[in-house]
């Protein structure tokens, strides 16, 4: 069980740490480098996002069982091939581009297997030897990866210039890739209980609610995401806190499934979820202020929220699925997919225009605080759903 874990852990360090993540702390670099505007980094982001959604949306078609385990494998492979590969001198601008948008699709593309496969295959192990307890450590691979990557480019970014950062990020990749290869594999299919079945999920409006507000997170936190620290870079005040705070957003994302998970025992999921969103949109507008400290709590607020978000929505997803938590979790990864693919491009746009990253950061913030105004409304139906069939004399209205 703990190869297996550990395995997962390191599988998503690769592939949300560093394949989809390192592209925030190397990207001011890149742009000084090679011209690269807001406008081109927003789009090679939604690309990135792009393809993950394809690659979400692909992956709810693999079967378990041996076919899993080599799909999972491939894309490792192709995660870590498509890291190392933004590195190559691809000659002019233009051509440098269209190449790069292929990479970036792919990597997101392959993020995705290694995400929702890994993660499916790992809590398939710890389930068979009643070791649920330890999956919430299995999300800290997200912030380890973000922090190293960022503290790598960091200490060495400059003297490797940003080609080396992404060729020695994609070689150690290589490296510590072998022991997910070795050690995720998916455990034996168990036989299916008599009568069961895929179970529909009901389209309550609870479970609407939570669906567009995650919908609205995905298109928030990702410019916060992309453009970090580019925005720490642009202002004299923040400049020299840029890379600290990407590395201080991995050391808060290590313990954010863990931190909000408890949060959620307390005060259960709808509530963590809209504490974790109101958090996040502090550390979105925190920028704003051109303090070096806020930069750094920014780092922390958006690093401790993003995972736990993740984590919380599908947990209160399943809670709402009747019986249907893979829909409900393939619906909710598709809409986040969506939201990330969108939120860059206006984002990218409206920097291009204006010079400033103030508009954009609204815009996020704004759209973070309306999916908590509607996980609010939800938590609201919720309880008095709840309320209502606990009023009933049993065995009434059990299909509400």
């Amino acid at each position: 069980m703990l190869r297996v874990l550990v395995g997962g852990v390191i599988a998503l360090a690769i592939a949300m740490g560093v394949a989809r993540f390192a592209f925030t702390p190397i990207l001011p670099a890149m742009q000084a480098a090679t011209g690269l505007g807001a406008d081109g980094a927003g789009f090679l982001a939604s690309l990135n996002y792009l393809g993950y959604f394809l690659g979400a949306v692909g992956a709810g078609w693999v079967p378990r069982g041996a076919v899993r385990t080599r799909v999972f494998r491939l894309a490792v492979l192709l995660n870590v091939g498509s890291t190392a590969a933004m590195g190559l001198d691809l000659g002019d601008a233009s051509g440098a581009m269209v190449v790069w948008s292929g990479l970036r699709l792919l990597s997101g593309l392959s993020s995705a297997g290694i995400f929702i496969l890994g993660i499916a295959m790992v809590l398939d192990t710890l389930a068979r030897v009643q070791g649920e307890r330890w999956a919430g450590w299995l999300y800290t691979g997200v912030g380890l990866g973000i922090a190293l990557s960022g503290l790598f480019v960091t200490l060495v970014g400059d003297r490797l210039g940003w080609r080396g950062d992404w060729l020695a990020l994609g070689g150690l990749c290589a490296l510590a890739g072998l022991l997910p290869l070795l050690w995720v594999t998916d455990p034996p299919v168990a036989a299916p209980a008599a009568g069961a079945g895929a179970a529909k999920a009901p389209l309550s409006l609870p479970l609407l609610l939570l669906t567009v507000a995650y919908f609205l997170e995905g298109g928030g936190y990702i410019v916060s995401g992309t453009f970090l620290v580019s925005i720490l870079k642009a202002t004299p005040e923040t400049a020299a806190v840029g890379q600290a705070a990407w590395i201080v957003v991995g050391l808060g994302a290590m313990g954010a499934g863990v931190f909000w998970a408890a949060v959620a025992r307390r005060f259960g999921s709808w509530w963590a979820l809209i504490l974790a969103h109101l958090a996040q949109t502090v550390g979105i507008l925190l920028p704003l202020t051109g303090s070096p400290l806020a930069g750094v709590l920014s780092g922390l607020l958006f690093g401790g929220t993003f995972v736990g978000i993740v984590s919380q929505a599908f947990a209160l997803g399943r809670s709402l699925s009747s019986g249907g938590a893979a829909r409900v979790v393939g619906a909710l990864t598709a809409v986040y997919g969506i939201g990330q693919i969108i939120g860059p491009l206006p984002a990218g746009l409206v920097v291009e225009r204006t010079g400033r990253y103030d508009s954009a950061l609204l815009g996020a913030a704004a759209a973070v605080v309306l999916g908590a105004l509607l996980l609010a409304l939800g938590a609201w139906i919720a309880g008095r759903n709840r309320a209502t069939r606990e009023a009933l004399p049993t065995g009434a209205g059990q299909s509400s």
